[in-house]
Order: C-alpha cells, then structure tokens, then sequence
C-alpha cells in the first residue's frame, strides 16, 4: 500500500463532514481538497476511570529530583509539562474534578476552563502558581527551571517532579508513578494496564509494508526555528511504531533534537515528514515547509508528503497514546475498510 499524496494527521474535538472512512468510534478519515487526508480522533479528551477512585493518603514518594516528599492533599492539583501529559494523566485517573491549574499544552476540551499558569512566552508563572493554593504540583525539571524550583520550596508548595523524557517504554510508568504519587495506586494500575493495551492493539493493526516508510519528525517554530528529531526525541519511539525508519536516527542524528541544515536534511532523505499542526502554521503551511532548507530536495517534500498532527498530543505519551498510534497509522497508509 502506497503513502498518500499530501496528509495530514490531526486530532479535534470534533468530527469532520465527508469522512471517508472510519476505524471504530474514535478514528475518521476526511479526503480534502489537494490530496489532503485527515485522521482525527472524535475526542481529545482522555477517558477517564468510572468510578473515580479515592485517594489514600498521606503518601511519601521520591521525586524525580531524587528528593522524598509527602503528599497529604490533592484537592488542588496543579499539573504543568511541555506536553502537557500529567494533566491528561490526572484526568483519566478520575481526578480531573480536583486540577485547578494547567499548563498550555495541556489543550484538550476538558480543560479549557481550568487556569493556565503559563506566562505569555509559555515560562511556568509562580505569582500563577501561588495564587490557586495548589495542594500537590506536578511538574518535571524541564518545565520548572531551576530557581523555580527553589521559589516553590521557599514558597512551601508541595511539589512532585516526573521524568521529563517522553518515549513509548515511558507511558505506563509515568502513569503508574503520578497515581502513586497521588494516593491512586490502584487506579494507575488499571489505567496503565488499559493503556498498554491500546497501545499494543495500535501497534498490531499498523500494516505491513514492503518497505518501511523513512519518516523525520520535525519540530518547527516560524522559519527561524527548524529542528529535525533524532535519537532520544520520543519522536523515534512514535515512528517504531508505525512501523517506519526515523530518517533522523538512521542518518547519525543522535541528540534529541538538531537545527535543520540542507545537508543533513538531505541526507536523512525522509519519506514522509511528521509535524505538530500549531508549526506547520507557523512557517506557512506546506508551501512553507518547502522553503526549509533541504526539504525540497527530499523525497517526501518533492512528493509533499506531510503528516501533521495536534500539538497537544503527538509527543505527549500519555493516556491517549494508542489511539495517537492509530490516526497517525490510519493518515499514512490508509483506514482500513
């Protein structure tokens, strides 16, 4: 089966007319004008457990930082990443009713009214911060630099940090660790033995290819800032499982994420690119992304072939992360029939 034309993958709170084709409730597939395929999920929002569970508590955990901290409250939950999977994870725990402050990346409907404790360049906002009196915050220690850190213990904020790595073998202990840490052991049993296996079942229905599709994940912020992912990125774990090669990877990439060069790009010599949606917009769609260095020269970008896909989601490797698997799989080969 052949990639299509131009694709693109993006996940919405709703499902767009005309869909084509549609793998059970939670995938649809639009033909647009151009060529363009979209997959979407018909819910950003990550299910949450029924019934909610009860917290058990005071529970001492050691925090990423390596230090032992108790919580004793999680009535007030603050939960801030870059990619906003602690709050999705809080949410499908069943504690969604206790979050009172977000980062901007944590987008999903869900919480749209929740405060977002981000100041306007996206930094983490302490005076935000003091001001919901969070009982518990959930971080990690790249969203919270360092002299954040120490103004949230000179502030005496309970603070719980996480691993800010985000991969496939990450998922389900990630999960398991902030329901630990927030009394719900149990739960971040359940929800990580459900996740597992919507990842697993993803996984599987991916269709084999003749041969694997090279795909570049691209991380794009205006034309000033172009990085292609490679080894470490999350990205590369994403493509696995797709069954692709990570063109960063395969061409000697082995940082997390480089700038873009003519020489690298062509060198990598992608099949297909993988974007975030907010930055394919941001360097003008896929006209613009042609004006990147090197991507012209590429296969994917003489074929235009793109797949995009919502910033709230793509990286997060949280709750939603089977179905991620899905659109993006039904977006590049095709929903199945």
């Amino acid at each position: 089966m052949k990639l299509r034309g131009v694709l693109t993958a993006m996940l919405a709170a709703t499902v767009l007319t005309g869909a084509v084709a549609c793998t059970g409730s939670n995938v649809a597939s639009t033909a647009n004008s151009g060529g363009a395929v979209t997959a979407q999920l018909a819910d950003l929002d990550p299910v949450a457990l029924d019934p909610a569970p009860t917290p058990r508590l005071p529970v001492t955990v050691t925090s990423y930082d390596g230090t032992d901290v108790t919580v004793t409250d999680v009535s007030r939950i603050i939960a801030v990443d870059r990619y906003g999977t602690l709050a999705q994870t809080v949410w499908a725990l069943g504690l969604g009713d206790n979050l009172v402050g977000r980062s901007t990346s944590a987008s999903f409907p869900a919480v749209a009214d929740v405060p977002n404790v981000a100041g306007g360049n996206g930094s983490l906002s302490i005076e935000a911060v003091l001001n919901l009196r969070p009982s518990v915050f959930l971080t990690d220690t790249t969203s919270a630099a360092p002299a954040v850190r120490e103004q949230l213990r000179a502030a005496g904020v309970t603070v719980v940090y996480f691993d800010p790595d985000r991969r496939m073998d990450g998922v389900v202990p990630q999960i398991e660790a902030v329901a630990t840490a927030l009394g719900v052991p149990e739960a971040g049993r359940q929800l990580g033995a459900r996740t597992a296996a919507e990842i697993a079942e993803a996984t599987a229905a991916v269709p084999p290819q003749e041969r694997q599709p090279k795909i570049a994940f691209l991380y794009l912020r205006s034309a000033a800032i172009t990085m292609m992912a490679g080894r470490g990125s999350g990205a590369d774990s994403l493509i696995t499982a797709l069954g692709g090669v990570d063109a960063g990877t395969a061409a000697g990439v082995n940082e997390p994420f480089v700038a873009i060069t003519s020489e690298a790009m062509i060198a990598a010599a992608p099949d297909v690119l993988l974007v975030m949606s907010d930055g394919l917009k941001s360097v003008g769609g896929v006209e613009g992304l042609e004006k990147v260095p090197g991507i012209a020269q590429t296969p994917a970008g003489r074929n235009q072939r793109v797949v995009d896909m919502s910033d709230a989601v793509i990286l997060s490797f949280g709750p939603n992360t089977g179905r991620v698997i899905s659109a993006l799989s039904d977006a590049l080969y095709g929903a199945p029939a």
